[in-house]
């Protein structure tokens, strides 16, 4: 790893604050101005941990990305301040070129990459040639680590778009960074190599110690691979923590939703499923079974195949419930039924 950064050298009137996660973020607020002001982060509050991997997730302009571009010194906290092991992290008004030393990020564009030079040269331009025999085996070993050395004479310009995103992970790793960034870093990755790509990051983060921090709009990606979430909507953080945890016992709806795709309904929605509640209930797909019953007091509203499973809509004049059934079955539209629920989670109540 590289030499333990601190922000003395931009910004002379730091203090180290003990204590802290490594990277930890105190009141972070970030606005845009134009015709019309932003909020793209607002009043935040969060800590990452050294070695693990910490996904921000949400939905499309819910600020995640912008949290990343604060953590790596790019954008300027309005409110608030990222420090990183104790130490401001520096930003654009603080250093020439920004971006934390200790830091490397990955965006989506592949915008590093050049893309008529080969994989080989785009990786090793980042070494200096002051030891060309350790410039040599360093690239050879990243490229390995990321299982594209037979690609290494190869054009990126000839490459698909997840072979082009482990050459830009190759470069950001070569130097040995203490944290990787990654902004959507499956966006154009196949479904069937994604899975490899995300035990390699894994296996990195095990051998080095490696901090990864991922942004997301996908469950499925942070679910598999991350040991702590953030969840963000409308600039604020909603909800972190484990992702098991979140899963099962989210605080707030939206993540209960992201996550899970889980049915939420209001107490009067839960009471005509003979569950008593003073506020919101989640109701996970996975936790509805139903059965066919002649004058049942529910029906199936629309049967969608999904392969492997079925997302089958049901429910009554007062609520829609979607539930997977596995293995997939047919069943006709209109069948009465009744539903069996095995599990539920209650939100605490606002009032």
């Amino acid at each position: 790893m590289s030499q333990k950064s601190t922000s003395c050298q931009y910004i002379f009137s730091d203090v180290q604050q003990p204590n802290l996660p490594l990277i930890n973020g105190k009141d972070v607020s970030c606005i845009f101005d134009g015709n019309q002001q932003v909020v793209a982060v607002n009043h935040v509050n969060f800590g990452i941990e050294e070695g693990k991997i910490t996904a921000i997730i949400g939905e499309s302009g819910s600020g995640k990305s912008t949290l990343l571009r604060l953590i790596y010194g790019l954008a300027e906290p309005a409110t608030g301040e990222v420090r990183y092991r104790g130490w401001l992290v520096p930003t654009r008004k603080d250093k020439l070129i920004p971006g934390h030393d200790a830091m490397k990020l990955v965006s989506q564009g592949f915008d590093d990459l050049n893309q008529y030079a080969k994989v080989w040269d785009n990786v090793a331009s980042q070494l200096p040639n002051t030891d060309l025999d350790r410039k040599r085996n360093k690239t050879q070993d990243v490229l390995a680590k990321l299982r594209i050395d037979h690609l290494a004479q190869k054009r990126v310009a000839d490459l698909s778009g997840g072979e082009k995103q482990r050459v830009a992970i190759c470069r950001a790793l070569i130097n040995d960074p203490e944290v990787l960034l990654m902004d959507e870093p499956f966006n154009q990755v196949d479904a069937a190599f994604r899975d490899d790509l995300q035990q390699d990051i894994q296996q990195i983060v095990l051998d080095t110690g490696l901090t990864v921090v991922l942004v997301s709009h996908d469950p499925a990606e942070v679910l598999a691979m991350a040991d702590y979430l953030v969840v963000m909507k409308n600039g604020h953080i909603v909800d972190q923590g484990d992702p098991t945890d979140l899963y099962y016992r989210p605080q707030n709806p939206y993540t209960a939703r992201l996550l899970a795709k889980s049915n939420v309904l209001t107490a009067d929605q839960a009471s005509d499923l003979g569950i008593e509640s003073d506020g919101l209930v989640s109701i996970h797909q996975e936790a509805i079974q139903f059965k066919e019953v002649e004058n049942g007091r529910f029906w199936v509203k629309e049967s969608r195949f999904r392969g492997m499973f079925t997302e089958i809509i049901l429910g009554n004049d007062k609520l829609d419930l979607h539930v997977v059934q596995f293995p997939a079955k047919t069943i006709k539209k209109n069948t009465r039924i009744d539903i069996l629920v095995s599990s539920v989670h209650y939100f605490e109540s606002k009032s």
